[in-house]
């Protein structure tokens, strides 16, 4: 299966243009501070930055990536930085809404097969209300309900909510909207990082 078309979901990839002056090595040394964390371990190898990321340090700026490779080009215009990264957290995100709907459309299925009758059954006859004492007449006080009229109805309401999608829909829509931020915010995120950092001098 070809991932080109979806690799998207899960990959963030940019280019910043550097300075004529800046060498890959110069543009590494400023970056490398960003790679020196807890869990990471990065190797470089003359214009290009390998980094992997095992269990990071919830301080670390870059922990939602596993994975990139960094890499200086020459452009038109001049030396150009571009990266490829992965993220694993972005595909769960992605991933998610769509577990949370299969699992309301299985609620609901099995709510139907829930309710469909196995062998027809003849009608219930409704049951007769209970006499009323002629003292309790006299008194004025209201006639009881009929029999397990509330517990009926309770069973009702308990096999309604049993069967319902709603959690799973409002756990889908959640981790939808987390997936549509992380996945705008995080390419911005890291491109104002590196440009921060490129920015330091070494």
């Amino acid at each position: 299966m070809n991932l080109r078309f979806i690799d998207w979901i899960w990959n963030v990839q940019g280019s910043l243009p550097l300075s004529a002056q800046t060498s890959s090595e110069e543009a590494f040394d400023r970056l490398a501070p960003l790679f020196r964390q807890v869990g990471t371990n990065y190797e470089r190898f003359q214009n290009q930055l390998r980094f992997a990321k095992k269990d990071p340090a919830a301080q670390d700026k870059m922990a939602v990536f596993e994975q990139g490779l960094l890499q200086v080009e020459q452009g038109e215009a001049g030396p150009v930085l571009t990266y490829h990264m992965r993220s694993r957290a972005l595909l769960l995100c992605f991933l998610a809404p769509l577990l949370f709907l299969a699992f309301g459309q299985l609620t609901i299925f099995a709510g139907q097969m829930e309710k469909a009758p196995v062998t027809a059954k003849a009608p219930e006859k409704p049951k007769a209300a209970l006499p009323m004492h002629p003292i309790d007449q006299w008194l004025g006080a209201p006639a009881p309900e009929k029999p397990d009229a509330k517990k009926k109805e309770s069973a009702a309401e308990k096999k309604a909510k049993k069967f319902s999608p709603t959690a799973a829909y409002v756990f889908a829509g959640i981790f939808a909207a987390l997936y549509l931020i992380g996945r705008f915010l995080e390419p911005w995120l890291v491109r104002r990082l590196f440009l921060r950092q490129l920015a330091l001098e070494v």
